[in-house]
Formats: C-alpha cells, structure tokens, sequence
C-alpha cells in the first residue's frame, strides 16, 4: 500500500514575556499577632472605601525583601499583641520593614501596630529613632477598654473605642489627643515614608461597643478610620494639634 505524506508546517509565534501585575497599593498584616477581629473590622473599612490591598501573614512577611515591600504604598499593622507580633517576626523582616518605609513605603500603625513602631524592647520595627511609647493614662486606673473622646484639630470631638492602646509622647506631630492631653494620633516622616499612629480604634464596628455608651455614631468612627487610611497612603499631612 503506498503512504503519502502531507508535509507540516510548523509555525513558530513570537513568544512576548507575561509583564508582571504590580501589587494593590495597601499590604495589611494579619500574622500572629494580631486580632483577627480587628484585620476583618479594618478589611471591612477598606472595602468600604474602595481601595484594593493584599494581607500577609507572619511567615510571609517575613519571605517579602525590601524591593518587594517597596512595591506597596502603604503597609498596615493593625491591633493585637505588639510584643506577640514582633517577636514572630524575624529580624530580618523587621529591618526589611524599617528600610522599605525609609525608601519611602509609608506605614500606618493602630494600637499595637503603632507600638510596634516604637523601640519595644523586643523585636520592632523601630521607625521612631528609638523612642518607646507608653499607655494612654487610664491604664493605672485599671481601665482597659473605653469610650473615649479624641480632639482633633479643627474638627468635632469623637468619642473612640479604645482598649489598652498607647499614646505617642515624643514623637511626631500631633494629630489627635487624649483627654489628658497626650497624643492619640501622630504623624511623621521615617526617612522617605510617611507613619501616622494611632492608639486608639476608629474601624471598630457597632458589636464591640457592647456594654458601653458612645454619643458618636460607629459612621462618623469609621468616616474617620478612612481619612487616617487615605493620608497614610496618599502621605498626606493631617491638621496638627
């Protein structure tokens, strides 16, 4: 039987490189640590506002290098156990974190994550030249959670969910302030980046109030939750006071 064969053609196409997707602008830490329960109440805020972020945990932030931090706007260490935190952090991630901030990520702390900006004593990430922050005052009286009025410079007095948060003498511009007049909210640059802290939870939903009298609206908390996002990312000075 005679075979025929047909000839093929073999038709080779330009293969163009995949151009790598660049990062959303907002990393948000969610490693040991930190409270669950306060990841989801600040997720809840950016979702709100419409800004697109990543979460890493503490093994993978420890994997991220300083070029690869750089490539976010913004990092987010929210509430929990700053000690906890830190210490599961290794040193090498902490440093990376200071770096990627000098060269000009910007970094928002609240309540332990603006401890952990702080010299702790233990592993931090330090962006303060080695200042060590205290607790808000009402800690000594044996109070841990409150309902508690923040000041702020040309805007209405909002009474915040606090709990165990710190305050921010001797670093900074003062944002906002306790009623004993110690800062609540400061801001500050840390080489390139832009850091504001903040000790006390505006992003803290209706449910943690439980038990306690607030005369501020959760919405006007969490409209202020937003304006300390959108300056931490967009590096933009908020009113001293």
């Amino acid at each position: 039987m005679a075979r025929f064969f047909l000839p093929v053609l073999l038709i080779l196409t330009g293969c163009t490189p995949a151009v790598p997707k660049a990062p959303p602008p907002i990393l948000l830490f969610n490693g040991t640590g930190a409270s669950p329960n306060d990841v989801k109440a600040v997720e809840a805020i950016l979702r709100d506002a419409k800004l697109g972020y990543a979460t890493a945990n503490s093994k993978e932030l420890d994997g991220l290098s300083e070029a690869q931090l750089s490539a976010y706007k913004l990092l987010i260490i929210p509430g929990g156990n700053y000690l906890t935190i830190g210490d599961r952090l290794t040193t090498n991630a902490t440093a990376n974190v200071r770096h990627a901030v000098q060269q000009g990520m910007n970094y928002l702390g609240i309540c332990a994550g603006g401890l952990l900006a702080g010299e702790t004593g233990h592993n931090s990430v330090n962006l303060t030249d080695g200042v060590r922050f205290g607790f808000y005052g009402v800690v000594n009286r044996g109070i841990h959670k409150a309902a508690v009025p923040i000041t702020g410079a040309g805007s209405p007095t909002l009474e915040q969910y606090w709990e165990d948060g710190p305050q921010f003498t001797g670093w900074g511009a003062p944002v906002a302030k306790y009623p004993d007049g110690t800062a609540a909210v400061v801001q500050g640059t840390c080489g390139k980046g832009w850091v504001i802290l903040c000790g006390f939870h505006p992003e803290a939903p209706e449910n943690w109030r439980r038990g306690m009298s607030f005369t501020t609206p959760v919405s006007a908390d969490h409209a202020y939750a937003r304006t300390l996002i959108k300056a931490a990312l967009a590096g933009t000075h908020l009113p001293q006071h």
